[in-house]
């Protein structure tokens, strides 16, 4: 039994750890005028009428913005 269960663990603990190392991912910090361009994009794509969007922070740094009309925009990367 035990020569079925040992392998079997291995194999899902791969299988896992692959999954994570390939869909990990972290916050990319952004400029200021880098989420005003990202909003101004947002705005021409779908015809958005909002004139108004904050921040998405983490840390003390800019990760993304949400625009009045609901659209949440987070920058992340895959960690390297």
């Amino acid at each position: 039994m035990l020569e079925i269960i040992v392998p079997v663990a291995w194999a899902v603990f791969l299988m896992y750890a692959g999954w994570y190392f390939t869909s990990a991912r972290h916050y990319a910090p952004l400029s200021l005028q880098e989420v005003k361009m990202l909003w101004k994009i947002h705005k021409r794509n779908v015809q958005c009428e909002s004139q108004r969007w904050r921040e998405i922070r983490r840390r003390d740094k800019i990760i993304g913005f949400e625009c009045g009309c609901g659209y949440k925009h987070v920058q992340k990367r895959p960690i390297a």
